[in-house]
């Protein structure tokens, strides 16, 4: 007969809970994480996920064929751009709520970059006062070694996870008959 032993815990939830405490704490590591993240590049390729235990949970694979992209995105209203030439009275106001969230946003400006792989999925990693910080997990189905047959475009046809959720595909019985168009 083994030996009692008492509860523990695997390495990717001493991960995740030094992650959490990390981002509830705000410590001084982390301060200074987000200070080089502003500084550099909106969409910029990582060597390794800084959130490894979440990154594992959504798919991520430490081999060749998956990449990893830490996407800056604004935060505050939506701002649409200013029409140029000429009189566009239709077009007079100025934010408009785009429909979707700033993580599946963040997906897709990480698609538009990358755009010979498709968007797995992603999480969020961080914010200050004026952005927000995603890792988007990126496939190369081209690869041999990846094994993952997707379909093309993901981000922008709502398919990811986040797109599935701003849909409100997400509910399951009753729920998820949702009510069409009022008919007279």
């Amino acid at each position: 007969m083994l030996p009692e032993r008492g509860i523990s815990m695997g390495a990717y939830k001493y991960i995740k809970e030094t992650y959490q405490r990390e981002l509830k704490d705000r410590s001084d590591y982390y301060k200074q994480k987000l200070i080089g993240w502003r500084a550099g590049p909106a969409v910029e390729r990582v060597e390794r996920p800084s959130n490894l235990a979440r990154a594992r949970t959504l798919g991520y694979k430490a081999k060749t064929g998956y990449a990893v992209v830490r996407v800056r995105m604004g935060k505050g209203r939506r701002r649409r751009p200013t029409v140029r030439m000429g009189r566009h009275p239709g077009h007079s106001y100025v934010y408009v709520q785009p429909g979707l969230s700033h993580q599946a946003m963040a997906e897709q400006k990480a698609n538009r970059v990358y755009k010979n792989m498709e968007v797995l999925n992603s999480y969020f990693i961080g914010e200050d006062g004026n952005h927000k910080f995603f890792e988007v997990i990126l496939v190369d189905q081209s690869m041999p070694q990846v094994g993952l047959h997707l379909p093309k475009g993901r981000s922008f046809r709502g398919l990811t996870s986040r797109g599935k959720k701003v849909r409100g595909l997400r509910a399951t019985g009753k729920k998820s008959q949702r009510p069409g168009p009022k008919r007279k």
